[in-house]
């Protein structure tokens, strides 16, 4: 739900990948989540004034030889780009009318954690490095053949979290869906594109909305879309597109050979908001995303929000029309501004936390 001064509601005219179409009903619709246009617009003014972040492939964590290798790897790194999170703390159960305590200290919570050249790293970067580092160590982990043939015990080793200094090691959730998006990546190669992701590039003609349409239809745990049915849980079922990890292995092909060669992309800014955890937080903590009151309180106190749930729908398609709400605001004063790149700020700026700062919501998924 958008609450007013509202910002043109329409999808684009050309929306290929129909994530904005899709998810437009809900936004519309659902009670769940609410987006704040007076917000939008001054989040909107404060950023037309600021220099932008820069964007760019961090090489000190990434493997990068510039070749159809690096491809290879990268598809694998999104394959395996999901949900970092331990176990949270049991919610306690609140008595009626009683206020929810203030939510845990983010820190606290646990996260699977790798240490690299005496630095550590969680979530994503941690994931890149584990992967590097396995690389280094002589692993060809850009090798079809070797990732359709992939046994667990060798990515267990590859996604080994690093005990702290009291001995604590909080482990990769999800190991048996990341073990099969491994091998399906190297299994579709091998099958369907001489075992090289290039020519999965290539098939998309450069094109970054073909191409992430092409890695959803061919790589099926690339496929991220839901089933919404509406408020009342009875209207006819319409199909969500969301396509968190197709889209954003685009954008992370164009970041790493900035725009040129196999990063030499039509089309980028048809791309959306890459719905996760991170980015709806910080649309809450800028005070354009708010939760409904039932919804705000599980969230706060980390309760589990099931997958394909209307709660979780709700929630990522708040995010896809709060970026391009942002991306349309910025347009208005000048600046041309890709989805992408905004996601990025938001996702940037949600490395660093705030006393302010309330719970992202807790979605086992392979997905995000």
């Amino acid at each position: 739900m958008l609450t007013p001064p509202a910002i043109n509601l329409a999808p684009p005219a050309q929306d290929r990948l129909g994530v904005l179409s899709s998810t437009l009903p809900v936004v519309l619709a659902a009670p769940q989540v609410v987006l704040h246009g007076d917000r939008v617009a001054t989040v909107a003014e404060v950023w037309a004034a600021e220099p932008w972040p820069h964007e760019g492939w961090d090489r000190r964590i990434h493997f990068f030889d510039g070749t159809e290798r690096t491809l290879n790897w990268m598809a694998l790194l999104d394959a395996l780009n999901f949900c970092f999170w331990g176990e949270s703390p049991r919610p306690r159960a609140l008595e009626r009318g009683t206020v929810p305590a203030a939510p845990p200290d983010p820190d606290s919570i646990p996260r699977w954690r790798v240490q690299w050249r005496g630095t550590w790293y969680n979530g994503y970067n941690a994931l890149a490095v584990a992967l590097r580092r396995a690389v280094e160590a002589g692993m060809p982990l850009w090798d079809a053949g070797y990732l359709a043939r992939l046994d667990e015990a060798t990515l267990a080793a590859i996604l080994q979290p690093d005990p702290d200094a009291n001995g604590t090691a909080v482990p990769i959730p999800l190991f048996a869906e990341r073990l099969a998006n491994a091998r399906e990546v190297g299994r579709v190669l091998l099958a369907q594109y001489d075992g090289q992701f290039a020519n999965v590039i290539t098939a998309a003609q450069g094109d970054a909305v073909a191409l992430a349409l092409h890695i959803a239809a061919h790589f099926p745990s690339f496929d991220d879309v839901a089933t919404w049915r509406g408020p009342a849980g009875s209207d006819p079922p319409q199909t969500v597109a969301l396509l968190k990890r197709a889209q954003i292995l685009v954008a992370d092909i164009a970041s790493a050979f900035a725009g040129q060669g196999w990063g030499a992309f039509t089309n980028l800014a048809e791309l959306t908001a890459f719905a996760d955890y991170k980015v709806p937080q910080l649309l809450r903590r800028l005070g354009i995303l708010d939760y409904a009151p039932d919804l705000a309180a599980r969230i706060d106190r980390l309760e589990l929000i099931p997958p394909g749930s209307p709660d979780e729908i709700a929630i990522r398609a708040a995010t896809v029309w709060g970026v391009e709400w942002l991306r349309r605001a910025l347009a208005a004063r000048g600046m041309a501004v890709a989805p992408a790149a905004i996601d990025y700020r938001l996702w940037l700026a949600g490395q660093q936390t705030h006393a302010q700062d309330r719970p992202y919501h807790r979605t086992r998924t392979m997905y995000y």
